[in-house]
């Protein structure tokens, strides 16, 4: 059984010329193989088919007609040709082809649907979860701009249902950290944004809100977000910082140790 498969074995188990031994191998092999199953049952098809194609009988009158002819051709000639074994194996042959044609055709058919359902169904999928998108996104913004600093910040994690956000997002996160009131609301969006920090709105945003920005906490965690991405024009609002009376120590610290890294 080659390949641990028992296809070549399948005409003759289903023409039961197979030994007890070998039939019973077959029988217990395509019961866990679904590969070799799924080879019986098509084969066992058409099997069926064939046997249940009609077979025409000549009539006496085409009968003799023939026979006559066949003594002409041995009267003219030597060689005997085996006509009724070839008209045999032409017939089979036909029968076979005719049965494979309308299995391959029922096949394609369903194959074909199939397809065009999945095709729907995954149109239908799509616009389905664009529509969900937006719905999320509306929501998004519309928190973000709530009186409440909760509901700001509600609206401000819900980037965890982007992963891929389009320019309006990214704007509106960046508009929380540079004018936000609440200091929690400014570190949860610049905390949303550090997930971005290599796109321009959001390195453009972080350099700004070293200009404005006076909580020292969030001045360090946007210090070090510029460094790790290696912003050079992050320079110049740090040595700013540096030159500001009211900046903390340990943020003057930070930034003597960020400025030889992008410089």
């Amino acid at each position: 059984m080659e390949n641990n498969h028992v296809t070549k074995l399948l005409p003759e188990y289903l023409d039961n010329t197979l030994s007890k031994e070998d039939k019973e191998k077959v029988r217990k092999h395509i019961a866990d193989c679904i590969q070799c199953k799924l080879e019986h049952d098509e084969m066992n098809i058409l099997f069926k088919a064939f046997e249940n194609e009609p077979i025409s009988v000549p009539t006496e009158s085409l009968t003799a007609k023939f026979d006559k002819a066949l003594q002409q051709e041995k009267m003219e000639t030597s060689k005997v040709i085996p006509i009724s074994s070839e008209k045999k194996k032409i017939g089979w042959a036909s029968n076979m082809l005719k049965v494979a044609a309308s299995i391959a055709l029922l096949v394609a058919s369903f194959q074909m649907g199939r397809f065009l359902q999945q095709e729907k169904s995954n149109e239908d999928i799509a616009i389905l979860l664009d529509e969900t998108l937006q719905v999320k996104q509306t929501a998004m913004l519309s928190l973000m701009e709530n009186q409440s600093a909760s509901k700001r910040i509600q609206g401000v994690n819900y980037i965890e249902e982007f992963p891929n956000p389009d320019e309006a997002i990214v704007k509106a996160l960046a508009n929380r950290l540079l004018h936000d009131e609440n200091d929690n609301v400014r570190l949860n969006a610049f905390e949303a944004l550090s997930r971005f920090a290599t796109s321009p709105t959001v390195k453009q945003a972080f350099i700004e809100a070293l200009d404005i920005e006076k909580n020292p906490s969030i001045q360090i965690a946007i210090i070090q977000s510029l460094v790790k991405i290696q912003e050079k024009k992050a320079a110049a609002p740090m040595k700013k910082l540096l030159e500001q009376e009211d900046t903390q120590p340990f943020v003057r610290n930070e930034i003597e140790l960020a400025l030889p890294k992008i410089i």
